[in-house]
């Protein structure tokens, strides 16, 4: 929509001012924490704002899917992967998950991890927002998936992906 595009437009980037080095790293070490134990693989992705020559057709949930198929969250080995998508300018956050998870979880558990991010956006509190939601996801994959450290092998990057 125009509207959406607009505000995309005029937003001043800000991921890197919300998150330091510091904060980056607690991200990196909450991820690797909520991935031991089984072959679940989450990556984070922090934007600024929707490029604005994608901004008018398409929402944070396209964008989303679209960073999940651009940067290989798919190709796990056990279709395991998921995206969590922090949109700052629309105060949107998105779980993305890969086939393996689809038909084993209900919608409404990552529905309800994301509407829980917000509030805590809200809130201003950012990093916790990002820190609680990686918590949440790797107890659904704990649950989901059994349990094995000799599979525990790193196939996506835990550092998140800041953009723009």
């Amino acid at each position: 929509s125009l509207k959406r595009w607009l505000k995309h437009f005029f937003y001043i980037s800000s991921a890197h001012r919300f998150f330091n080095k510091k904060d980056r790293l607690d991200i990196a070490q909450a991820v690797q924490q909520a991935e031991k134990g089984h072959v679940g693989e989450i990556q984070v992705v922090i934007e600024g704002h929707i490029p604005c020559s994608q901004a008018y057709h398409q929402n944070a949930r396209l964008r989303a899917q679209q960073l999940f198929a651009e940067l290989g969250v798919w190709d796990t080995e056990l279709n395991s992967g998921v995206l969590l998508y922090l949109n700052l300018c629309e105060r949107k956050v998105e779980i993305v998950i890969d086939r393996g998870l689809k038909n084993a979880t209900q919608t409404e558990i990552w529905n309800q991890i994301c509407q829980r991010m917000v509030y805590q956006l809200a809130q201003k509190q950012h990093l916790e927002a990002i820190k609680n939601g990686i918590k949440e996801i790797g107890q659904v994959l704990d649950h989901y998936y059994v349990h094995s450290e000799a599979d525990n092998k790193n196939e996506l990057p835990n550092e998140p992906i800041i953009l723009n």
